[in-house]
């Protein structure tokens, strides 16, 4: 009893309340961008809302065990998290895999429910990357990265063969901030970095001028260019960037009403209950829903980070760097994008998106941010 009020007084309710907040603007927005849509619904009005209920309760109830465990787990059930992740992710590219837009991303659940294992490989890539380099003490040269790439590869491979290039650059960008944490040589990573933009421009150089294959489709690389010029193809790929900026900005300062945008409900904008419920969040709650929106993922990754800068050791610190480098990539990529000014990569907006997947992989990450908080002091238990 003693221990279970400890707990709940060390519990950071500034991250907490956030989110919680952010759920439940989710499901207001869920209903209001499926609700009329019965090609999704069967009829139901509640049908999404509900299957996203379900999935935040278990996110909410694995989220609170964790919390009450410890962050640091015995070193065999690293080796079964990464051999599962790895498992999960080889299935999924097998018959059992269920394609959707290109993508064979998905395991069938039965019935209406299904299971994106490349959002649950985030998390459990940090946290095994996370005990990796907490445990290796040269970080000096060249030759200590080895380890690091060789423990991200096989994951990285597998989500690239889906193909979800969205993942994988989300894995790139944490993988690269937990080395900088972890004490790898900062201008080092970035010379890697611009090393690796050189040798993609070039491949795309080679690509154009020479006929060179690419190791992307070719829908992919519009999807990941057209946000420069969205007219070049209005009716095509550039439809959605186009679609997406037209509900931002006609939402004005206070938005057309709730339940009362026309770019989501008349079917202009396509996923919008994914990829763009930003811009419907914009048309229908205008400038001052955006952002509120926006102050809420400010502490969110305000508190991120504060829970990683008090961590009392350097896993905690890792574990906290990834997820935090996690939600800042989703956050800036995906507004990014409703607002034409990123690529389209089609990653959720964490806790905002429909997605089941998605949704409990952020509220299991943030159990570990209240499970580093919590035990951020050594007397605490």
């Amino acid at each position: 009893m003693w221990e279970r009020k400890k707990l709940l007084k060390n519990i950071d309710f500034y991250l907490l309340g956030t989110v919680l907040l952010l759920v439940v603007i989710s499901l207001v927005m869920i209903y209001s961008t499926t609700s009329h849509n019965t090609a999704l619904t069967s009829g139901n009005p509640f049908l999404m809302v509900k299957k996203q209920l379900v999935a935040i309760m278990i996110g909410i109830f694995g989220m609170s065990i964790i919390m009450c465990s410890d962050y640091r787990l015995p070193d065999l059930v690293y080796q079964i998290l990464y051999g599962f992740n790895l498992l999960l992710l080889i299935i999924v590219l097998t018959p059992l895999g269920h394609e959707v837009k290109g993508a064979k991303s998905w395991l069938n659940l039965g019935g209406p429910f299904s299971l994106q294992p490349s959002e649950f490989a985030k998390l459990m890539v940090i946290i095994t990357l996370a005990k990796h380099l907490a445990d290796k003490e040269d970080l000096d040269s060249f030759w200590d990265l080895w380890s690091p790439f060789l423990h991200i590869l096989p994951p990285l491979a597998l989500v690239f063969l889906q193909p979800d290039l969205g993942t994988a650059l989300v894995f790139f960008f944490f993988f690269f901030i937990m080395l900088y944490i972890a004490g790898y040589n900062g201008r080092f990573l970035f010379g890697i970095i611009m090393a690796g933009v050189l040798i993609l421009a070039l491949i795309f150089l080679s690509h154009h001028y020479f006929g060179t294959p690419l190791p992307f489709k070719e829908y992919q690389i519009r999807r990941m260019t057209i946000f420069l010029n969205p007219d070049s193809d209005p009716t095509g790929s550039g439809w959605n960037v186009r679609q997406a900026i037209i509900a931002v900005g006609s939402g004005r300062f206070a938005g057309k009403g709730l339940f009362q945008g026309t770019q989501g409900r008349l079917g202009f904008l396509p996923e919008n209950h994914t990829d763009f419920i930003f811009a419907v969040l914009c048309e229908e709650w205008g400038f001052l829903g955006g952002f509120t929106v926006l102050s809420l993922y400010f502490i969110l990754v305000w508190r991120s980070l504060v829970i990683m800068q008090h961590a009392k050791d350097k896993y905690g610190r890792l574990i906290a760097s990834g997820i935090t480098a996690m939600f800042v990539f989703h956050i800036l990529e995906n507004i990014g994008m409703n607002m034409g000014i990123m690529p389209i990569t089609g990653i959720p907006l964490p806790f905002l998106s429909y997605g089941g997947s998605s949704v409990i992989t952020n509220l299991f990450a943030v159990g570990f941010l209240e499970s580093i908080w919590i035990r951020r002091q050594k007397l605490l238990f």
